[in-house]
């Protein structure tokens, strides 16, 4: 009998019950540009006189605004990350909108697994927001202050809307950092 190797193919994508596989959606929706913004929320110390709490960030693409009267804005976070658990407690956050020069900085927060934010912020220039306390990006485009107003659970994320306090623009007319087919992408001018 000849020596025959089995062949291995991988399993093909499982479709969900409506007929599109993860890989499938993720292909089409990877074709839609997003800018990209970094979230911020400063969480409360525990107790008073304890220790001071401590800030977080993450970077999103699932930002847009929502209403013009009244001003609010949406952010998608991933269920159970570290961003959603707080602001399941902590009803102000902030946005910083990214130019294209702060590659750097978005990378930097979308790491996953890391453990606590306080180096992501060591070097990274910023102000405190006088709303939210929490922190805003020098060199932004834009940063909005934001207090949530509603937080509705869809899929495996929340929809976090949030009315805007307070906006700013340090830097407007910077080109904008834009996610694109898994990538960050600069505008040609």
């Amino acid at each position: 009998m000849p020596h025959t190797t089995p062949v291995t193919t991988l399993p093909a994508a499982a479709p969900h019950p409506e007929g599109v596989s993860n890989d499938e959606f993720r292909a089409a929706m990877s074709r839609l540009a997003a800018g990209v913004s970094l979230i911020t929320a400063h969480e409360p110390p525990l107790s008073a006189g304890g220790p001071p709490g401590e800030d977080v960030g993450m970077t999103a693409t699932a930002f847009m605004s929502v209403s013009m009267d009244p001003p609010l804005v949406l952010v998608s976070l991933r269920e159970g990350s570290r961003m959603d658990d707080l602001l399941a407690e902590q009803p102000l956050w902030a946005v910083s909108v990214l130019a294209d020069h702060q590659l750097q900085i978005a990378s930097r927060f979308a790491m996953k697994g890391r453990i606590s934010d306080r180096l992501l912020f060591a070097d990274v220039p910023t102000t405190r927001g006088e709303v939210s306390g929490a922190h805003l990006l020098s060199g932004a485009l834009a940063t909005l202050e934001c207090r949530t107003e509603n937080r509705v659970e869809a899929g495996d994320h929340t929809l976090v809307i949030g009315r805007v306090l307070a906006a700013a623009q340090p830097s407007p007319d910077s080109p904008p950092l834009t996610y694109f087919r898994g990538r960050y992408r600069h505008l040609a001018p």
